[in-house]
């Protein structure tokens, strides 16, 4: 092995059921691990931690959920090393246990079975094991090659061996590094802090990110002015798997997208492939697509946003969210928004000062809420304007041709009786020589002897002035129409 290559810590993904103990198992991990001290009492969720077990460092990502996972993989940054799925001893495998396996078994990579809740009375590990086994996931007790661990994240049992496990599977995977090399990395979140502006969540996948390092991503790029750790505390540099928090850098950072580090800002700023983004998020020209962009205070509140606004769509119109973070709204958003004819919608944050001059310039829409309803109803007013309206025609009345008096261009004064219905002036007609329709038009004007009219019954004998294509002869019948346009709604 070359001197600069090093055993790599594992980076960790731990996924399951909603109540199964995702979250309670990492907090047991943090309360074991991490100290109060060590965080200097600060709560600072930065989606992912670092710790150490029998002098090995190891990654935990906390992931908000399912979906970004998935936006992780789409994007081809694979994160994870090793996958632990949890399980509840007291329930075993429900939907978003198989959600959870799909996801693992489609990122390949190896993973370990949490069985948790072992402390309940009707705990029952095999009972698991054995749902597991129906999803074509069998454990090394089963026969299997997926090891297992038993836990209870409540009392803390079992934790120690778990991460022994995490660290045994990572020795297997033989994961290395070079930490001398500039550094590589993947973007798991962002979010608004109030201090610092917005912050950029990453894991270094190999090298080593040092403060005043100059990063480009296909969405973003800057030069990073701080970094802080997992608990907090601002750092000069971070090797490979560290989890940390940076500053500086300017866009709309995706979730799963990779950085590099660049010699330059000026390399930088073009390694932001602005066309391909906008090629990847948006099909340009697609008329039933009401694109949006949307920039939130955090993630919380954009996952709430995003939630409501993916239900609107129907049938006439999809609503397209091309483009969403945290932070403020700046010139890429603005550009992107112009470009794709997107309305920018945001919450809570603000508008830089050189996007406000472009997006008055360039006539973009920004429209700023407070509330989430608010900017939820304000979406559905927006998409519903970009409903085209659909033509409803009924007809109403029939018309028989007793004499014509006058023919001229496409014009014709009919002489006639409304033998069903009614005529209205400004309907549409179409002219029929028995079944075969001769052309069509619209009613100009009604006239009963000398006088204009707006409405003839049925059984009046009138003229019409008729205009359109073909020719009525006497005998002909016109069909007469109304027809309406019937504006949508989201």
């Amino acid at each position: 092995m070359d001197k600069d290559i090093k055993n790599k810590p594992p980076v960790v993904v731990v996924l399951g059921h909603v109540d199964h103990g995702k979250s309670s198992l990492l907090e047991a991990v943090k309360d074991l691990k991490i100290t109060e001290k060590e965080s200097g009492g600060i709560t600072q969720h930065i989606g992912s931690y670092f710790i150490e077990h029998q002098g090995k460092g190891i990654t935990f990502i906390d992931t908000p959920g399912h979906e970004a996972f998935s936006a992780m993989r789409s994007r081809g940054a694979k994160v994870a090393d090793i996958g632990v799925l949890v399980v509840a001893a007291d329930e075993g495998v429900k939907e978003q246990t198989k959600e959870a396996i799909e996801h693992l078994l489609k990122a390949e990579m190896p993973f370990i079975i949490a069985i948790n809740k072992m402390d309940k009375k009707d705990a029952d590990a095999n009972k698991a094991k054995q749902a597991l086994s129906m999803e074509n996931v069998f454990v090394e007790s089963f026969g299997g090659s997926i090891p297992s661990v038993e836990i209870s994240a409540k009392t803390g049992e079992g934790v120690e061996g778990l991460l022994e496990m995490i660290l045994l599977v990572a020795e297997m995977e033989d994961l290395v590094c070079d930490p001398k090399i500039s550094a590589t990395g993947v973007i798991i979140e962002t979010q608004l802090d109030n201090r610092r502006g917005v912050s950029v969540n990453v894991i270094i996948k190999n090298g080593t990110l040092k403060k005043g390092d100059i990063i480009s991503s296909n969405s973003a790029f800057g030069r990073i002015k701080t970094i802080h750790n997992c608990t907090g505390e601002e750092i000069e540099e971070a090797g490979p798997s560290y989890p940390v928090s940076i500053n500086g850098v300017k866009g709309s950072p995706q979730v799963g997208d990779s950085f590099v580090v660049c010699k330059s800002i000026d390399e930088a700023r073009k390694s932001v492939n602005f066309e391909q983004l906008l090629e990847n998020i948006y099909e340009t020209g697609n008329q039933n697509e009401f694109p949006i962009i949307i920039k939130a205070d955090t993630n919380g509140s954009l996952e709430a946003i995003k939630n409501k606004i993916n239900s609107l769509s129907r049938d006439s119109i999809t609503v397209k969210i091309i483009s969403s973070g945290v932070g403020e709204v700046n010139e890429n958003d603005v550009c992107l928004a112009r470009t794709a004819n997107a309305g920018i919608f945001i919450f809570r944050v603000k508008v830089s000062n050189l996007a406000k001059s472009i997006a008055l310039r360039d006539e973009v829409d920004i429209k700023n809420f407070d509330i989430i309803y608010e900017l939820f109803d304000s979406v559905k007013e927006e998409g519903s304007k970009r409903i085209k309206p659909e033509k409803i025609k009924t007809e109403i009345g029939k018309f028989k041709i007793m004499a014509v008096f006058r023919t001229k261009g496409n014009r014709q004064i009919l002489g006639g009786k409304i033998i069903k219905g009614e005529a209205t002036k400004g309907c549409i007609v179409e002219i029929y020589k028995g079944e075969e329709k001769m052309g069509e038009g619209k009613i100009i004007n009604i006239k009963k002897g000398e006088k204009d009219i707006e409405k003839a019954p049925i059984k009046e004998e009138v003229g019409l002035l008729f205009e359109g294509s073909g020719r009525a002869e006497e005998g002909d019948h016109l069909l007469i129409s109304k027809e309406e346009e019937i504006t949508g709604s989201l």
